[in-house]
């Protein structure tokens, strides 16, 4: 109450968007495994996904084949959509985020039905999560990963020093060959002599 009003210039100038701003939903394709909890969760009915079983082979030898659901339609109807946000908390899988877009005004309301490949391309402007605190203890998940990956770049440097060690040991035993050894055919102790059979 005590500042004066300051008209904002847009679409001149961009506003200064809050960083938790809910513009639009945005879809992160691979991780969707279109478990349909988004579209049963949501108040208004609006998300409209379609997808198809596809058998997958086994993984070794043996193994019985496995089923997935494959996405063929994800789609959301911002014409009808309330903004909630149910749908982006209910995922477990984190396939939807908010982005701060909000240009996406049509002149017909049946264009507001968006397709998941506008979906997708939203998701490029989706904000970097905040930073944890850093007196929070690491996430158990995070201490996994990092774990499993110093063992596997632990046994990559592993092999890699046993094969340059390899090498070595092989120039060594090179270098200790004899000179009847190391000679070639052009060397002068085994050239070929006219009329001589070896």
């Amino acid at each position: 109450m005590t500042k004066r009003s300051v008209t904002q210039q847009y679409p001149d100038a961009q506003p200064d968007l809050a960083p938790r701003t809910r513009g639009v939903i945005a879809l992160f394709e691979e991780n969707c495994t279109v478990c349909m909890l988004c579209a049963r969760e949501c108040p208004d009915w609006c998300i409209y996904i379609d997808s198809h079983k596809e058998t997958v082979p086994p993984a070794a030898p043996g193994g019985r084949e496995r089923s997935r659901n494959v996405l063929d339609r994800f789609a959301i109807d911002f014409a009808l959509c309330m903004y909630c946000g149910i749908c982006v908390e209910v995922c477990p899988f984190d396939a939807l985020f908010w982005s701060p877009e909000f240009e996406y005004a049509e002149t017909d309301i049946l264009e507001l039905t968006h397709e998941r490949d506008r979906l997708r391309e939203w998701m490029w402007t989706v904000p970097e999560p905040p930073a944890l605190d850093p007196a929070a203890e690491e996430p158990k998940e995070a201490a996994a990963a990092r774990k499993a990956a110093d063992k596997l770049a632990a046994q990559q440097e592993a092999e890699r020093e046993q094969q340059a060690e390899q090498e070595r040991q092989a120039e060594r035993e090179q270098r200790q060959a004899g000179p009847e050894e190391q000679a070639g055919p052009d060397q002068p102790g085994q050239r070929d002599v006219p009329g001589e059979e070896s």
